[in-house]
């Protein structure tokens, strides 16, 4: 009976560890991504194989995938070309494992700049295929997201919800339309406003700097 007891009581915790291991991300907004990476880049990925990344306290080898990339844009990052991006080596530990590496589909990836030049992405970054993404999306990676980044988006969970300071804007996707990347995420930007404040923007043309509140098509 002891024995059963002490089998059971390796499993649970065998269980809690894998859970603990398991990735999770909050939703965020594609602004938020933009203005939480340090890289944001337009790539075709070319190449991918696993490689050493150092030892951990034990002496283990530390293992990455290291992804070949062709870059075709930076929004943000660097003044140096971005060759390779790395990830960890499963998506448990939200690593990104499963890009397309023939080099004929186009991503927006983001991610964080490491001390020695590198870019490492996990799977709670921005990393999307470039033909999924909204007309606006695109527009405002060049401007419009980096013009919000002093703003907090809000996402909204349940109703009721309310912005508690001006300098918010309440992302009601998930309320709305059930879905994380709906209206507001898809054609939608927080912008500063001349009195300090931020409103959603939605427009063709480049935002007002004077004056900016929430414009439909």
């Amino acid at each position: 009976m002891k024995s059963c007891i002490g089998t059971l009581v390796v499993l649970v915790l065998f269980r809690v560890g894998e859970i603990a291991e398991a990735c999770s991300c909050s939703p965020v907004h594609p602004q938020q991504a933009f203005c939480n990476a340090d890289v944001v880049i337009r790539a075709k990925v070319v190449g991918k194989k696993e490689v050493d990344s150092g030892n951990d306290i034990y002496g283990n080898p530390i293992k990455r995938i290291q992804y070949e990339i062709k870059q075709i844009k930076m929004f943000k990052g660097p003044d140096h070309h971005i060759d390779v991006i790395f990830t960890a080596p499963s998506s448990a530990v939200c690593g990104v494992t499963n890009l397309d590496t023939s080099g004929k589909k186009e991503y927006l990836i983001s991610g964080k700049a490491e001390v020695n030049g590198k870019m490492h992405v996990t799977l709670c970054d921005l990393i999307m295929p470039w033909e999924s993404m909204s007309a606006t999306q695109k527009k405002s990676l060049s401007q419009r997201y980096q013009m919000g980044c002093d703003c907090k988006i809000t996402r909204c969970a349940t109703f009721p919800c309310e912005i508690s300071a001006p300098e918010e804007c309440l992302w009601t996707d998930w309320v709305t339309e059930k879905i994380i990347h709906g209206r507001q995420s898809d054609h939608y930007a927080c912008i500063k406003r001349g009195d300090g404040s931020c409103a959603w923007y939605r427009g063709a043309a480049p935002p007002k700097k004077e004056f900016l509140d929430i414009e439909d098509p």
